[in-house]
């Protein structure tokens, strides 16, 4: 994709987005890529390394802790070391803007909050969280001591990361939340997500129907492509977002909030 029609897309977007009552995005392990975090899928992967019916299911998680605990305790030290990207940034100036009224993230990093966007809807939950699966406890990450696996709440109960492992439902409210958005939302952003893993791969397919713009962002074609985006910027998400960020701010002609 050239840049003059990388720019020229990120012009109608931009429009696009000053133009609707309420637009969200949705983002997926594509926009973290740049903050040090590999994606799960395509190249250098984590399920390159790890099997995710082995290590990622809640069946494999309660048959060994121990060992997904492992794979987890790899995650857990390349969330920590990363830091927001110009993507994150650029959503959180959009949303400073008035141009964009929720994120909808598949990821657990907290990435978006640190950069600065307030409504975001965790929809895998948040890996800076843990929970005790036998008293219920929340604990933070910052208490949690990886000196012996798996580790243990005060209770004896195992501790767990607050996600969302396969086999495990959505929680409700980040679901209600998410459709709700979904149905009423004139554009929606897809960033950094293949679109396939359900339910968060309803969205798009909710938002058009409902009538939205889908704007799909990711640099290599996704099940969205030709068949629900109405914009496709096959390129990173940086790249993209700043320059959508860019020109809405030049719509708006620098103000700090939007209608």
């Amino acid at each position: 994709m050239s840049s003059t029609n990388i720019e020229r897309q990120a012009r109608t977007v931009a429009q696009a987005l000053c133009d609707a009552q309420q637009a969200v995005a949705l983002t997926g392990a594509g926009i973290s890529v740049e903050s040090g975090i590999p994606a799960f899928r395509g190249a250098q992967g984590l399920w390159d390394k790890y099997d995710p019916m082995e290590f990622a299911s809640i069946e494999s998680f309660l048959d060994n802790p121990a060992r997904v605990w492992g794979m987890l305790r790899e995650l857990d030290e390349l969330v920590r070391q990363a830091r927001p990207n110009p993507a994150h940034q650029a959503l959180a100036r959009l949303e400073s803007l008035g141009r964009l009224q929720m994120v909808v993230t598949q990821n657990i990093d907290g990435l978006h909050q640190e950069a600065g966007s307030r409504r975001v809807v965790e929809f895998h939950g948040s890996g800076r969280r843990l929970r005790c699966l036998g008293c219920g406890r929340l604990v933070s990450r910052a208490e949690l001591m990886f000196d012996e696996l798996p580790p243990r709440c005060g209770c004896g109960g195992l501790i767990k990361p607050d996600v969302v492992f396969f086999g495990e439902p959505i929680p409700e409210r980040a679901a209600m939340t998410a459709m709700a958005m979904a149905h009423s939302c004139q554009v929606m952003l897809v960033v950094g997500t293949s679109a396939v893993v359900a339910p968060a791969s309803h969205l798009p397919l909710l938002a058009k129907s409902a009538g939205a713009v889908v704007v799909e962002i990711n640099p290599e074609p996704t099940a969205l492509t030709g068949r629900i985006s109405d914009h496709a910027l096959h390129v990173g998400a940086s790249e993209a977002l700043t320059l959508i960020a860019q020109a809405v701010e030049e719509r708006l002609g620098g103000a700090g909030e939007g209608r």
